[in-house]
Parts: C-alpha cells; sequence; structure tokens
C-alpha cells in the first residue's frame, strides 16, 4: 500500500454482469423495478424518498422463478422478487445487505429475496433495517466469483443504480483488484 499526498491508494475489485462493469451494486427484480419506475423528476422532486415510493408500489409484483448457480454449484431454484450481487455491504443511508462483503476480498455477495407479498416484504425489510437480513426466512446470501442467474421469463436488471432492458440470463464475475481508488487519510483500511 502506498501512502501519496493526497492518502493512501487501495485497489479494489469490480464485478461485471454481462459484460458490463459495477463497483457497488447489482440487482433483478424488485430492486430493477424500483429503480426504473423513479423517473428523474419524481427523483428531483423526491430524492431518495421516489425510491419508497416506488418499491412500496413494487411490493405486490410477483416474483419469478429463478435457478442461480456460484461457482458452478447450485445455490437456489425457485421463485424470487429480487436477486443483489454487491461489492460492498452498505446501501445509501447506511442499510446494510451484506455483512461479511468487503471491496477487496476477490469476491462477489449474493442475496436472494423470496418476500411474494406486502406481509413478507415487512417482515424482510424489518429485518434488513434491524442490521439482520440473515435472519429473515426470506432472504439467502452467499460469497462466490462467478455467479449465473436463469429467469423463465425476462427480468429488469439494474447496476450501480442504472436501468437496464429485461433478460433472462445474467452472469456475475467478479474483477479482483481491478481499480485502484484513494482513501482520504485517516479513513484506513477497516474491515
Amino acid at each position: 500500500m502506498r501512502i501519496g499526498l493526497h492518502g493512501e491508494r487501495r485497489e479494489i475489485d469490480t464485478g461485471t454482469v454481462n459484460g458490463e462493469r459495477f463497483a457497488v451494486m447489482a440487482g433483478a427484480g424488485f430492486d430493477a423495478l424500483m429503480i426504473s419506475d423513479a423517473s428523474r423528476r419524481m427523483k428531483a422532486r423526491l430524492g431518495r424518498f421516489s425510491y419508497l415510493y416506488t418499491g412500496a408500489r413494487n411490493l405486490s409484483v410477483r416474483g419469478t422463478k429463478a435457478v442461480i448457480k456460484v461457482d458452478g454449484s447450485s445455490f437456489f431454484s425457485g421463485r424470487v422478487s429480487c436477486v443483489l450481487v454487491g461489492n460492498v455491504g452498505r446501501l445509501f443511508g447506511g442499510i446494510e445487505v451484506f455483512s461479511r462483503a468487503r471491496p477487496d476480498d476477490g469476491r462477489l455477495d449474493v442475496g436472494v429475496v423470496t418476500a411474494q407479498n406486502p406481509g413478507e416484504w415487512a417482515r424482510t425489510l424489518a429485518r434488513v433495517a434491524a442490521g439482520s437480513p440473515r435472519e429473515s426466512p426470506f432472504i439467502r446470501v452467499t460469497q462466490g466469483c462467478r455467479i449465473t442467474v436463469r429467469f423463465n421469463r425476462a427480468c429488469p436488471y439494474e447496476l450501480d443504480g442504472g436501468a437496464r432492458t429485461a433478460v433472462t440470463k445474467l452472469q456475475f464475475k467478479v474483477r479482483p483488484a481491478s481499480i485502484r481508488i484513494c482513501v482520504p487519510g485517516g479513513a484506513g483500511t477497516s474491515r
């Protein structure tokens, strides 16, 4: 690690989904619908609250069947409402989704949400807000380097908050130490 005039330099991982890079998180299903439904005009007026509004509108959207493999092994098969793949553990507002995620560990974290109605979503989101998503019966989490998700019908996806068109297959890969960043002095490398 080098310390420069403006801070420490660190190499961190990035991920790719269908060949396109992301630094923070990518996902399909509920989160992609929430992001794509928040228009620029709505975001300009409501800011981050626009996602609460569009999220609430999508709580009753029926999930889709998915088969998920992580590093070549079967991880999940069944109906999902959301699939998230992250390089870091926290979303905006400090909400922790992946407690073991590190941007420099050479792995991506994978989360599957199976909540299918507003009641199940309320229980799921309460666990996430309390900092214990792994305790939700509607969330499964693992880590890996290569993740393949196949849907039984086209499903919208997003990466780093940018909406993409619906697809039936997503291929995620980690790109270890693929970007160098400058960490402000005093930020350290705490894990």
